[in-house]
């Protein structure tokens, strides 16, 4: 994988691009993409944004989200805009399989693939141009670095700044965890001054739900989070019922797992949904406890060191089976 510096003095030829992202897609995965796209857009290229799946209600305001395409529910239009690609950009993720059924198609395309992403354990070399930071606080960051860089600072208006606040806020915690860096800081000031509406984007983000899941949240932590005070965790496990009964969308249950870190003492906190095809796991974790090598051992993911995702195939008794087993074997790391 070449530096993605190689590609800046490419950037002034007009070409029909293609930027997507991980499937689920959270604020940062949308809002850098949305961003990203909305500087192309201005430089003259040809872009189409596409989504290996739905994504939440709660990301449906930011600018450009409406003519984001959803690979699942309209096939046919994303891969004719694939098939015209010319570059095709991926962010916030670095291995295909996080495409979910868009994987197979990205993997034949012959167009320049550039990746930018922070997670850890990159395939590089699935992609012909790219940066992996695992440094950085998010994918937005460092498409903010991206445009910068190339010089195209002058372009980022109030819609592209509102698109990178709300992938920062979204993937730092709001400025919570340590990724959290001088330049995140420095970079909102920037977003700032181009007109950045910040408790505008907060709003949108957390105060932008329907009263069942609030009342599904208090039901999850009343009858289905688990302490394991010995091994310093906790788990949150939600059977499908659950969902159901509550009228759970996409991206209501985001936050859930960060929940059990507020208890003193608890250093990993797990959640595990039961989905149809499969069981979802997110890990959460505090100071040296490393959630990245913990999902990939177990639970087929990874991510970053406090923060990793994972999947089973199991039923949801045995994968948490799986979780016990797990956090014994970890206990001298989680002690």
């Amino acid at each position: 994988m070449k530096s993605i510096q190689e590609i800046y003095p490419l950037l002034s030829t007009p070409r029909s691009v293609v930027i997507t992202m991980h499937q689920k897609p959270d604020p940062d995965a949308l809002g850098s993409s949305l961003a990203l796209a909305g500087v192309l857009l201005q430089m003259g290229h040809e872009v189409t944004v596409i989504s290996p799946t739905n994504w939440p209600d709660f990301l449906k305001w930011m600018p450009g989200a409406k003519r984001v395409i959803d690979f699942e529910a309209s096939a046919e239009k994303a891969i004719t805009a694939l098939n015209a690609a010319e570059w095709l950009f991926c962010l916030d993720f670095n291995a295909l399989h996080r495409t979910k059924n868009l994987a197979p198609k990205i993997a034949e395309l012959k167009c320049v693939k550039i990746l930018v992403d922070h997670h850890q354990q990159p395939e590089t070399g699935a992609f012909d141009y790219g940066i992996s930071d695992t440094s950085k606080s998010s994918t937005s960051e460092m498409v903010y670095d991206f445009i910068k860089e190339s010089g195209n600072e002058s372009l980022i208006d109030e819609d592209i700044a509102a698109c990178l606040y709300a992938g920062i806020i979204g993937d730092t915690g709001s400025f919570r965890f340590p990724a959290t860096s001088p330049e995140v800081h420095e970079m909102v000031a920037a977003l700032k001054r181009k007109g950045l509406q910040h408790s505008i984007v907060h709003e949108h983000l957390y105060d932008n739900f329907l009263e069942d899941r609030l009342r599904f949240i208090g039901h999850i932590l009343l009858h289905r989070m688990e302490i394991f005070y010995e091994y310093n965790a906790a788990l949150i496990a939600i059977p499908k019922s659950d969902l159901l009964k509550f009228n759970i969308r996409t991206g209501d249950t985001e936050g859930l797992v960060n929940y059990p870190l507020t208890i003193q003492g608890i250093k990993l906190s797990a959640l595990v949904i039961d989905r149809d095809e499969e069981r979802k796991w997110s890990f959460r974790s505090k100071g040296d406890v490393d959630v990245n090598s913990f999902a990939r051992k177990y639970f087929n993911g990874g991510g970053h060191f406090n923060a990793s995702g994972g999947r089973s195939a199991d039923s949801l008794n045995d994968t948490i089976k799986t979780f016990e087993t797990a956090i014994k074997e970890n206990i001298s790391q989680l002690q």
